[in-house]
């Protein structure tokens, strides 16, 4: 039974494309200003990581993996970024990298103050939920159809779409760490006569950070996986590359691609891990269990 049967066709991809051109027409401004910060953000990061020798960049990023979690990790990521360097995917990889820094910072400066909200006030967590809810169940193409029409091709939709995708676990593991403090703990901190923001500089926020740091490596990890996706709007790095060698049926392309993403994704992972478990609250837990 066709839906023309039953009753009249809801015309609501209609209203939702005569909206997204009404907030274009409205607000172009406003999105120009967007994509420039948005677009020399990107630039900045870019040249950071590109501008030095390779070699300069490896050995930071590799004695950072050692101070982060000591010599196994730092050699692994010299390997890993060498076989980047190998298959000629250094500077894509740099690029993918530079969209993930920005994408996170964004994602977590918006997320991590909403999750504090949220945590404070249930009428703004029964408001988040259903719209975070929304957001990690659309497919993430989806996020690419408007972005691009507001944006344009380029840089600036596949950082948009990037931050969107990864914006929920920074909100949520936020909200569920500050949920998870021992109410007695923060009731003790009212006793002494401290003030809300001293309970949540001092008591609230490193008592949860254990839990903050697993919703910023979900960030991070969200962004990354958006790298491929983001192709398809023209960002550079290795989405265009892998968006590429797939409609040119170009394996080899595609494998060396795919390659740098997960050595990507596994370094970038095993650093927000160690740093998660390096804060004072996670090493007080080590200790305990250790016990």
């Amino acid at each position: 039974m066709s839906a023309t049967e039953i009753g009249p066709r809801i015309p609501l991809g209609a209203w939702i494309e005569s909206g997204v051109d009404w907030v274009t027409d409205a607000f172009g401004v406003l999105f120009d200003l967007v994509r420039t910060i948005l677009v020399a953000s990107f630039d900045a990061a870019e040249t950071l990581l590109t501008s030095p020798p390779w070699w300069v960049v490896v050995a930071v990023l590799s004695a950072l993996a050692f101070w982060a979690k000591g010599w196994r990790l730092g050699v692994g990521a010299l390997l890993g970024f060498v076989v980047v360097l190998g298959v000629d995917q250094w500077d894509n990889a740099m690029a993918s990298l530079a969209l993930v820094l920005v994408a996170s910072f964004i994602a977590l400066a918006i997320g991590i103050p909403l999750g504090v909200w949220a945590a404070r006030d249930d009428r703004v967590s029964a408001t988040v939920r259903p719209v975070l809810d929304f957001m990690q169940t659309m497919p993430a193409f989806v996020y690419l159809i408007p972005v691009v029409v507001v944006f344009r091709a380029g840089v600036a939709p596949g950082l948009v779409a990037t931050i969107i995708f990864a914006l929920a676990p920074g909100v949520r593991f936020t909200e569920l760490g500050i949920r998870q403090v021992d109410r007695e703990v923060v009731e003790a901190g009212h006793a002494f006569g401290a003030p809300p923001g001293r309970i949540l500089r001092q008591i609230q926020m490193p008592l949860a950070m254990p839990t903050i740091m697993a919703g910023v490596n979900q960030v991070i990890m969200l962004s990354l996986s958006m790298v491929v996706i983001s192709g398809l709007a023209g960002t550079r790095g290795l989405g265009r590359e892998v968006v590429s060698a797939l409609s040119t049926i170009d394996i080899a392309l595609g494998f060396e691609a795919g390659l740098a993403v997960v050595i990507l994704a596994i370094y970038l992972d095993r650093i927000t891990s160690a740093l998660a478990s390096r804060s004072p609250v996670a090493r007080a837990l080590q200790a305990t269990a250790a016990r």
